[in-house]
């Protein structure tokens, strides 16, 4: 008997297990996007090269980084989500206001831009 219960149970896990099945992601969003602004050097300061990057992934899920000069100098992770050809992304526990992007395709590459067309990142 407690064989009876034993193959039970394992058959029950065993189909159990089964069932479940994470959906895919193929967002094209995912990847890295970055934007590069080069501040000129001056009299008193050198020339400063600050990087931002952006990197989605497949569980609506990211991490965004700021670099100075090729050194982090602040990273925090992100959320995004998806609707009306629109991407919502929100830091939480930062102070960093939610952000609503589109991506854009061209000849010259993806971009993603905000909602009065500036260009906010870059593809890699």
């Amino acid at each position: 008997m407690k064989k009876v219960f034993s193959f039970l149970a394992i058959l029950g896990i065993i189909l159990v297990s089964n069932c479940t099945q994470i959906p895919e992601n193929d967002n094209p969003v995912i990847g890295i996007w970055s934007d590069v602004e080069v501040a000129p050097a001056s009299k008193t300061s050198k020339a400063e090269t600050i990087r931002k990057e952006w990197i989605f992934n497949d569980a609506y899920l990211g991490r965004y980084h700021k670099k100075s000069n090729g050194s982090i100098t602040f990273k925090t992770d992100f959320k995004w989500s998806y609707e009306d050809d629109t991407y919502t992304i929100s830091y939480p526990g930062t102070d960093m206001p939610d952000q609503v992007v589109s991506m854009r395709t061209s000849t010259d590459g993806s971009t993603l831009a905000d909602s009065e067309g500036h260009t906010m990142a870059l593809r890699e």
